[in-house]
């Protein structure tokens, strides 16, 4: 940890991110963990793999 980070942490503890932005950050990390978990379950769709090309 260099001092860029704990500068960012005294910074965040001084001014902490408001309630709604705190929300948003949850709902986009729990999409990403959704999205996760589709895809080993289901599987990755043969349509969104890309063709490897030869020379």
């Amino acid at each position: 940890m260099n001092l860029r980070h704990l500068m960012r942490m005294a910074r965040w503890a001084r001014n902490p991110p408001s309630e709604k932005r705190v929300i948003l950050v949850f709902v986009v990390i729990a999409l990403c963990l959704a999205l996760v978990a589709v895809e080993k379950w289901i599987g990755w769709p043969a349509w969104a793999t890309v063709n490897k090309m030869g020379r």
